[in-house]
């Protein structure tokens, strides 16, 4: 470098370097074309993003991809990418992972995982998987009535869906028909399934809902949002391509309204379902604190219409409120919020009611509450494994009031001595689940003794004034 060329960089007040100096005018021209050129660029990549998009495979957060899967072991604990993987070992439902650029064909009842343009050769396995994405794979009675989704790879010209709906979350496709409407069944083999599946995600799932129903979605709503940020999607009738990073099709299920948090990867537990329970429709009054407690211990009795009916419901309310009880009679219907469901029974002390669908609700009682099953003749064994094994699970003390036969219309039906009466675990042996329930479960009623029954509710009293005292 010259002497004169290093005190022109040096000195830039020399005469050299002020020629080379831009003018302000020059500089105003300039910035204004620069700030033009972005303005038109902006423009054209953003004014054309909704047309891109529209053809663009989804995109997510790499996280939330791979962790589809909330177990840490099994035949899907590693899934790559662009592959489909499904998990049939559990006797109550099969479950199937995507990972890739996952697209939707309700008319052909077709989830499609399109495959990278580098994967268009005549090397590729192109990969076919069917499955029914219901929790009773095992259920003869109900299998013909569950839909049969088909899982296939595309490539190249194959792909011939381009995405009308474009979701930046994964989905999770399943059933919601079956026995649904009936509230145990509804939480027993959809709601906490559903949860151990998608909780890990953070509600950043979309919930793909097969034989969707309007009631259905209204009647859950509160639990729907806080299992996902979004508005569910009716698969069989909403016949637009939805596209998606990822999807699981089908739901964990894990034991009679349980959750083993020895297979999860977070460890949860029914009682972190119950946490999400009350989340979901806690009233306003106990945000930052307690709604208030009635002075005497709140026993409520849970009435049934039709099969298992409580003859002589008013007496057994006369002989709690005798004890000092304050009771309510509850009356589940179905078009009953679950909101005041939830009111009612997170603030009692007690539930009573004879095993059936409607004691489900026991989910919404604080642990440490006490719940008594009233057990029908011949009823042990599914009133157990329905409620009682569940309810210590959850933290409740739990109690069986277990009929006696002179307490059930089956001893007038068929009198002392019938083996129906006398022996019904005899009776059973062999018979299977249709006769248990059209003989024990649709074809008695009860009548409890008052006496016995002053006995049970005493205890139960004593022990709500305890737990009182405990708070």
């Amino acid at each position: 470098m010259t002497n004169n060329h290093r005190n022109q960089y040096l000195h830039p007040n020399s005469a050299s370097a002020r020629r080379t100096e831009p003018r302000p005018l020059q500089c105003l021209f300039l910035v204004s074309l620069i700030c033009c050129n972005l303005l038109l660029a902006s423009r054209f990549f953003f004014g054309f993003s909704s047309y891109i998009n529209f053809y663009a495979a989804p995109q997510v957060e790499t996280d939330t991809v791979l962790n589809l899967n909330s177990y840490s072991h099994g035949p899907c604990s590693s899934l790559q990418s662009n592959a489909i993987c499904c998990d049939r070992t559990d006797s109550h439902s099969d479950i199937c992972f995507v990972r890739g650029d996952v697209r939707t064909h309700s008319s052909s009842s077709s989830i499609f995982l399109h495959l990278p343009g580098a994967c268009n050769n005549d090397s590729v396995a192109l990969q076919e998987e069917s499955i029914s994405p219901y929790t009773r794979k095992w259920d003869a009675a109900i299998k013909s009535r569950i839909p049969e989704l088909h899982l296939r790879t595309t490539s190249g010209a194959d792909a011939s869906l381009p995405c009308q709906v474009r979701h930046d979350v994964p989905a999770l496709v399943f059933f919601a028909g079956g026995y649904t409407g009936n509230v145990f069944h509804d939480f027993n083999d959809g709601i906490v399934p559903l949860y151990i599946t998608s909780h890990h995600l953070r509600r950043r799932v979309a919930l793909v809902v097969l034989q969707y129903r309007d009631w259905w979605s209204s009647k859950y709503k509160e639990i729907l949002a806080q299992l996902s940020d979004y508005p569910p999607v009716d698969f069989s009738n909403d016949t637009r391509t939805h596209c998606f990073p990822g999807a699981i099709v089908g739901l964990r299920y894990q034991g009679m309204l349980s959750i083993d948090a020895s297979r999860s990867s977070e460890n949860s537990s029914i009682r972190d379902l119950l946490h999400m329970l009350r989340d979901a429709y806690k009233p306003k009054t106990e945000v930052g604190g307690s709604p208030p407690t009635p002075n005497s211990p709140k026993l409520v009795v849970v009435s049934r219409s039709g099969t298992r009916t409580m003859e002589n419901e008013a007496e057994v309310v006369k002989v709690g409120e005798q004890i000092g009880f304050q009771v309510e009679v509850l009356r589940p219907a179905e078009t009953m919020p679950l909101r005041r469901m939830y009111n009612t029974l997170s603030s009692c002390d007690v539930m009573m009611g004879v095993h059936g669908a409607a004691l489900t609700h026991f989910l919404f009682m604080r642990p440490g509450a006490l719940f008594i099953q009233i057990v029908p003749l011949g009823a042990e064994k599914v009133a157990r494994i329905c409620f009682g094994e569940p309810a210590v699970a959850m933290g409740l003390r739990y109690v069986e009031y277990k009929v006696l036969p002179t307490e059930s219309s089956l001893y007038y039906k068929y009198g002392e001595g019938d083996p129906v009466v006398k022996d019904p675990e005899g009776f059973l042996k062999g018979r299977g689940w249709e006769v248990t329930k059209n003989v024990y479960l649709e074809g008695q009623n009860v009548s409890l003794n008052v006496d016995r029954l002053h006995e049970v509710l005493l205890r139960a009293f004593n022990y709500a004034v305890s737990e009182r005292g405990k708070r």
